[in-house]
Formats: C-alpha cells, sequence, structure tokens
C-alpha cells in the first residue's frame, strides 16, 4: 500500500472514532424525528444527519472508502495545481470550456470533502474560487461564440451555464456555515441570483420548454433557490416563468423546435417525457444526460422540501424511470443509440453512479441495483451512496435481471414505445416510438439486435464526437440530419427514397407508432408487433418480430415480417446494417469499378452502391463473421427483387461517418408487399485453432404460406426437414379472441394474437 493510502485509512479511522462510535446500522430511522436537521446545512444532497452517518461508518466500507480516496486525491491535485476561472471565449472542447467544467466538478467534491473530512483547506478553496467567480460574472457579457440559441456566459450555451449552478450549489451548501453572513450576502446577489435569473429570466427559449436542456435549467434555479431558502427562486424551477410568450419559429442547436404549449418548469418536465413505465421519449442517451438533474434536484427536494413527496409525482415515475433505463442497455451496460446517440455510453457513466445509488436509497431498496452498483465501483459521497456500501458489505446484492420488456412512450403510455426481446445472448431492440423531441429519428418500425453486448445489426446513433474540438466544436455535424436521422440509417422501409413524414419533425412529432401485440411470456417464442400509418400518406406499415428458441438451432434466431399496404404503387427499400465481414451469398452480383451515391437527398447521397444483384432464388442468404461468430439473413424473395451493397461515406469530404456496410433490399412497382426474413447466429471461429465450427445456415427453406388482410403465416424449415409454424393475426390481436383458418387444407385454431408451433 502506498504511504498516501496509509495515511488516508489511518486519519478516516481516527476521524471515525472522534466523530461518532455509532454502530453500522444505527442510521437515523425513516420515523425519527429529523425537524431539526432540515434547516441546518448542509441539506440539499449530502445532509447534517448523513455527514454523521458517513463519519461514523468510515474505514469500515471498502467501496465507499475508495470512492472517497479518489476524490480526495483528485481535488488535493487540483489545490496544488491552483485556482483558474479564464475569460470563457471557446465552444466544447477547448480550454476555457473544458477549465469551467472541470472547476464546477471540482468545487461540488472540495464541499464534500469539507463535510467529510472536516478538513478547512477544501472548505477555503471552494469560497476562494466562488470569490473569483463573483469578481468576473458581474461584468461578464454573453458568451462570444454565438452559434447557441440561448448562449450563456461562462459556456458557450445556457445549458452548460446550468451543469455548473447544478453543481456550485451543492458546493455552497457544503460551505455555507463556513462563510461569514457578508460573505453569502456578496456572492448571492453578484453570483448566484444573477446567474439562475440570467438562465431563467434572461433565457426563455431555453428555460421555458419541455426537453432535457431546461431540466438542468430548472434544477439549477431550484438547487441553489433551496440552498438559499429563496421561495421565487424554487417555484420558478417546479412551474417555469408565468406569462412568457415564446417565438414559434425558435430552434435550439439540434434543429428542433421549441415547445409552444406554455408547459414549462420541472414538474412539467416530469410529467411529459416520461411515460408512465419511466421511457423518457427522447432516448436512453439523452434520458442518461437528463437522470442528473432529474435526481438530484428530486433528492434535495425530498431533503429540503419532504411535503412536495416528489418521489411519489406522477406515481413514482422517477424511480420507475432508473429501471427502465437500465433495462435500455446491452449486456454490457451500454445504452442503446436510439435516436440521437452516442455508442459507448454506459450505466458506468457517473451520471447513473447517482441515479443508481438515490433509486436504491429512496426506492424498494432493490438489491439488484447493489450488483449495478458493485459493478460501477463507485457510489456517490452522500446519504445515499452510504446507503449503497452498506447494502453491499451486508452482502444483499443479487443480480440486476434483465429479461424481455415492454416499455410505452408518451405521458399517458399510449404513444407508441420500445420492445425489448431477450433470450438467452440474443437481444433485439424494437422502436416503434413517438419522435422523441428535436433528438429524435425518422425511423419508425426499426431494429437492431446484439449477442453478448455486440452489435450484429446496428443503429448508427448520432453524427457527432462529443467534445471534440476538431469535430465542429464537439457539437452536432451537419451529417446528423442530412444521414444520421434520415430513414435509410435504419433498419426499416423507406419508400421512394423518402424519410417518413418527408423528414420534416413539426410532422413527425405530431405522430407515433401503435403497438400490435407484445407477448414474452413463453421462453420458447417472444414477439412484437406495431403498426405504422403516417410515415407515408395512404401507407401503413405491420411490423412484427420474434425470437425464436428452438432444439434444432444452436442459438435463438429473429423472425422478421415487415407488412406493407397501399393504394398505389411504390418502391421499398430494406436495408441490414450488418457489422462484420461478408463471407457468401447464394446469387450472383456484380461490382462496380468506380463508386457512386445511391441517390442525391434523405441520406441516399452518403451511401456508396459497392455490388448490386438480381435476385431470382425464392430465399436469399447472405452469411457474414463478426467477432469470430457467424451470422446468416435468410429471406423471402422473387425475381423482381434487387439486392444492393452499400457502405456509408460518399458525399463526406470531412470523413464525418463510419465507412460501415449494409445490404439492401429492394423492390419496385409494388403496391402491396410483405418482407420477410430471419436472421440466425450459428457457430464460431477460432484464429488460434483455425477451426470454424457450425460455420453453416441451419435453416433450409422460409416460404410465406399465407398472406392475407387478416392472417400471414409464414413457415420455417431447418436442414433436418423439422418445420414451424408462426400465424400473425393482422387485425384481430386481444389475448380472447380465437381464431380458425385454413392452410394447404388444414384447419388452425388458437386463442390470442398469434399462434406458433
Amino acid at each position: 500500500m502506498r504511504i498516501s493510502q496509509t495515511c488516508f485509512f489511518v486519519s478516516i479511522l481516527f476521524l471515525a472514532l472522534t466523530f461518532s462510535c455509532k454502530e453500522e446500522t444505527n442510521l437515523v430511522s425513516e420515523n425519527e424525528d429529523t425537524a431539526s436537521t432540515l434547516g441546518a446545512h448542509p441539506k440539499l444532497i449530502l445532509t447534517a444527519q448523513g455527514v454523521k452517518d458517513i463519519r461514523a461508518q468510515l474505514g469500515k466500507l471498502p467501496i465507499f472508502d475508495k470512492a472517497l480516496q479518489e476524490v480526495k486525491e483528485e481535488v488535493d491535485a487540483e489545490i496544488a495545481f491552483g485556482i483558474d476561472t479564464p475569460i470563457p471565449v471557446d465552444y466544447s472542447g477547448g480550454y476555457t470550456h473544458a477549465r469551467h467544467k472541470r472547476n464546477f466538478l471540482v468545487l461540488q467534491k472540495a464541499g464534500v470533502l469539507y463535510q467529510i473530512l472536516d478538513d478547512e483547506k477544501y472548505a477555503k478553496y471552494v469560497k476562494d474560487m466562488l470569490m473569483q467567480y463573483e469578481a468576473m460574472y458581474k461584468t461578464l457579457p454573453l458568451h462570444p461564440k454565438t452559434r447557441s440559441y440561448a448562449r450563456g456566459k461562462l459556456f458557450w450555451q445556457c445549458l452548460n451555464d446550468s451543469n455548473w449552478l447544478v453543481y456550485v450549489s451543492q458546493a455552497y451548501d457544503c460551505v455555507y456555515n463556513y462563510l461569514s453572513e457578508e460573505e453569502r450576502n456578496k456572492l448571492e446577489t453578484n453570483l448566484f441570483k444573477p446567474f439562475a435569473d440570467h438562465i431563467s429570466i434572461d433565457s426563455p427559449q431555453f428555460y421555458q420548454r419541455v426537453h432535457n436542456h431546461s431540466t438542468w435549467g430548472n434544477a439549477a434555479v431550484g438547487m441553489i433557490g433551496l440552498v438559499m431558502n429563496d421561495q421565487e427562486l424554487i417555484d420558478r424551477a417546479l412551474y417555469g416563468i408565468q406569462g412568457v410568450n415564446l417565438d414559434t419559429k425558435a430552434k435550439d442547436d439540434d434543429g428542433g423546435f421549441l415547445n409552444k404549449d406554455g408547459k414549462a418548469g420541472f414538474l412539467a418536465n416530469i410529467e411529459e417525457p416520461f411515460s408512465p413505465d419511466g421511457y423518457y421519449t427522447e432516448g436512453p442517451y439523452y434520458q442518461r444526460y437528463a437522470m442528473y438533474p432529474f435526481l438530484i434536484f428530486a433528492e434535495g427536494l425530498h431533503n429540503v422540501r419532504p411535503d412536495l413527496k416528489i418521489f411519489e409525482y406522477k406515481d413514482g415515475v422517477l424511480l420507475k424511470s432508473i429501471n427502465a433505463l437500465l433495462n435500455l442497455s446491452d449486456a454490457d451496460g451500454d445504452f442503446f443509440p436510439l435516436n440521437d446517440g452516442q455508442k459507448g455510453m454506459s450505466y458506468y457513466t457517473n451520471a447513473l453512479v447517482t441515479a443508481v445509488d438515490i433509486s436504491y436509497h429512496f426506492g424498494t431498496q432493490d438489491p439488484g441495483l447493489l450488483s449495478i452498483a458493485e459493478k460501477q465501483n463507485k457510489v456517490l459521497l452522500d446519504d445515499s451512496g452510504l446507503a449503497v456500501a452498506l447494502g453491499i458489505k451486508n452482502g444483499k446484492a443479487k443480480p440486476f435481471n434483465k429479461k424481455s420488456i415492454n416499455l410505452s412512450d408518451g405521458p399517458d403510455g399510449t404513444q407508441g414505445g420500445v420492445g425489448i426481446l431477450r433470450s438467452e445472448d440474443i437481444e433485439l431492440v424494437f422502436k416503434y416510438a413517438a419522435q422523441g423531441s428535436s433528438h429524435g429519428h425518422y425511423d419508425k418500425l426499426s431494429y437492431s439486435l446484439y449477442e453478448k453486448g455486440t452489435e450484429i445489426l446496428q443503429d448508427y446513433g448520432l453524427a457527432r464526437f462529443v467534445n471534440i474540438e476538431q469535430k465542429g466544436g464537439g457539437n452536432y455535424l451537419k451529417e446528423n440530419k442530412t444521414w444520421a436521422k434520415q430513414t435509410i440509417a435504419h433498419n426499416t422501409i423507406t419508400q421512394n427514397e423518402t424519410s417518413h413524414f418527408n423528414g420534416e419533425y413539426e410532422i413527425g412529432s405530431k405522430n407515433h407508432s401503435e403497438l400490435h401485440y407484445f407477448s414474452s411470456e413463453s421462453e420458447e417464442f417472444q414477439v412484437v408487433s406495431a403498426i405504422e400509418k403516417n410515415a407515408y400518406p395512404a401507407t401503413e406499415m405491420l411490423r412484427t418480430m420474434a425470437i425464436i428458441k428452438d432444439e434444432d438451432f444452436e442459438k435463438p434466431y429473429v423472425l422478421d415480417i415487415m407488412k406493407v399496404t397501399s393504394k398505389k404503387a411504390h418502391q421499398y427499400d430494406l436495408p441490414f446494417y450488418f457489422m462484420g465481414q461478408l463471407l457468401k451469398t447464394n446469387f450472383d452480383y456484380k461490382t462496380p469499378e468506380t463508386l457512386k451515391a445511391l441517390g442525391t437527398k434523405n441520406g441516399y447521397q452518403h451511401l456508396y452502391v459497392e455490388g448490386t444483384a438480381k435476385l431470382s432464388e425464392a430465399n436469399s442468404k447472405i452469411a457474414w463473421l463478426h467477432e469470430n461468430k457467424f451470422y446468416t439473413a435468410t429471406s423471402v424473395t422473387s425475381n423482381n427483387d434487387e439486392l444492393l451493397f452499400t457502405r456509408i461515406g460518399a458525399n463526406d469530404p470531412e470523413f464525418n461517418l463510419r465507412r460501415e456496410a449494409a445490404f439492401m433490399l429492394r423492390r419496385k412497382n409494388a403496391a402491396n408487399t410483405l418482407f420477410v426474413s430471419t436472421i440466425e447466429s450459428h457457430g464460431s471461429y477460432s484464429p488460434v485453432s483455425e477451426f470454424a465450427l457450425n460455420s453453416n445456415s441451419s435453416i433450409k427453406e422460409l416460404k410465406v404460406v399465407l398472406d392475407t388482410e387478416a392472417y400471414t403465416a409464414i413457415e420455417i424449415v431447418n436442414v433436418n426437414g423439422n418445420s414451424k409454424l408462426f400465424i400473425t393475426a393482422n387485425t384481430t390481436t386481444t389475448k380472447e379472441a380465437t381464431h380458425t383458418i385454413k392452410i394447404n387444407n388444414k384447419n388452425y385454431t388458437w386463442v390470442g394474437s398469434y399462434y406458433f408451433k
């Protein structure tokens, strides 16, 4: 053990003996009178009682002690570096942006260290930096970068200014009693109140809306209001600014229109974006980002204003949302990149440490959350982190079991949703949700596929290099709109090379897909089905997807049925964005000598055509290898179908897009039509032994044996000659409905939405 570590543990053991002789279970109970601590500081996140309890446990909780040591080393290094509050000049990723961001993170941690370790140097550091900000802010103009729809002062956008105040509010609370009344008045008059006013009153286009941006603003204003005991700021945070009219043409930085329905404030931001299941309409990437202000402000309200019962609001949706968010991650903990989502963002981010700890402490104390906390290997240095650390030490952790789940979208749960099917190591993510605010993509009834956390068929995610200054200042690139949001970038139908809703936000935001049915009761057969009626005029798309576990197959496989009904003939394109190396096809194809773009707009301008084929087989097969596993797609095709091999990257001179491949089924001059495919994962390859095992598909034949307005039936025949029949009801899908149909002179009768045998 290093000397610094030894000294640290000696010091915390001394503190444990000095401050308290309590046993580890002697925490303040829910029934104990805490009125005497509500007005004391700290009171916001770390509470006065919590400080006493934490000091009593120092040296006894390994995960908490580890987190405390890491924070101490980090803050000590910053103190040694010295305070730097530069005049703001940069976008995201530039020095001044990064320095001010670093400052607010360290301020919050230094405040916590002062409370836990009772070392005045941390309070002095917080005070000295806040006084530098006070001296600067009095005369600080708007940020010189003008790109944002709502400019901040310390940062180029009010969003980052709000980040600053959310964290600094916690630091101020921790050193509140260290400061003199004169110093507090100086900070509140010249820094905190003007800061809150700029975020809110001066920037209604940022503050008065339902969006993750305004959630940060609401939390910032509310949290400093709680610390200052400023009721006007608290009300402004909860309910928004009254009587403010916004420009109906205003757009945010991401190109999405702002909300103009008069709904604003923290409560509206809980009410509108979250479904009753806890799904956040912008998608898991932005839910992760928004969860910190949602939960940290809620915790502050719970501690200072318990009368509001914030964790019970909307049937406890804030705590439900954490379970939903964890279920929106793959086997490695990475969030599915629905809508604008950067791949690789996971529940290891600090925002999810906050979410897991708060959910455990204020929720039902789900032992599954403790297993997530163990993987995160860190806890918050506050009351909730202490509760998690105690739970882990006492052996309460159990695996967080992610099962198949259907999450509704919309404030009432009536605006579509996301269905996740899980069977063994296979995960299918089926999106039939609402637009998802300005971060939404035009990809109704799209899906992505994973095996053990590895992408098999991908969702592209966003076109942005977050906080990398060399790429557009770390902000969204134009290709996010011209490619990532467009329908052809996703594994769903594009009609006539035109995106859903013509790629128009105002139209897309008024419409959503509808759940047809969802069933995950059977381990052998799980299915989700949804319909989209508005993406194209006079065209309906009904997609039914299933994961089938069959003893004749090595692993569960996917069945995909896309039924299109239209009053006119169209061209339909259905891409498969596969990851890996093409191995084999059962058809001939041609490769061009010169690469050309597939089209001129709606994302087609970014696709190179690398190969073309005229299909003639009843089943077309494509096999590929990815991370030493074999995959095969089998599709029902006809003589009129075409197949295109494409690659992303055309008309992208700055190389902003990843050069990834797809194969695309194209069907021309069709009105009512049916696309049917299976995706198999099978076998493995060892580069060490150079053995390939089970490298071929187990499906001999895929057949459409019935397709009417009311029913679609698919037969799957394996290489051993055994067959399975799946029949899906296209109209009446209630669980009580009885169905009887005849196929090839044989009657089939069942109750419910589908038949499978």
